[in-house]
């Protein structure tokens, strides 16, 4: 329900109710001692985080880190493969001793 809509006796007793809310407000104050109305409610603090300086130097140590990577780039290489060969991870091979620990083993076993 809209104000326009209200009749005038509903406008006195609205404006009645408002007055006697503030002085019941006010008698409490007196009572109290203090601030009737609350405290508003203030957001937790922020925990941790990271300093200014903490930013600036990983902010550093990336752009250097993209600038090798950007120099290793532009450099021409000495000698230009006509085909490119697949890089192959070299086979791990167990050595004569390591064979014959683990043959010994075995036979234990």
């Amino acid at each position: 329900m809209s104000l326009i809509n209200l009749t005038s006796a509903q406008l006195r007793q609205a404006a009645d109710l408002k007055e006697r809310i503030a002085s019941l407000n006010d008698e409490l104050t007196a009572i109290l001692g203090g601030s009737a109305t609350p405290a508003p409610a203030t957001a937790p603090a922020k925990k941790g985080g990271m300093s200014a300086a903490g930013r600036a130097r990983i902010a550093a140590a990336a752009k250097l880190r993209w600038a090798k990577i950007n120099a290793a780039k532009a450099k021409p290489t000495a000698v230009v493969k006509a085909v490119a060969q697949p890089v192959v991870a070299k086979k791990r091979s167990m050595s004569a001793a390591a064979k014959a620990k683990v043959a010994a083993a075995q036979k234990l076993r």
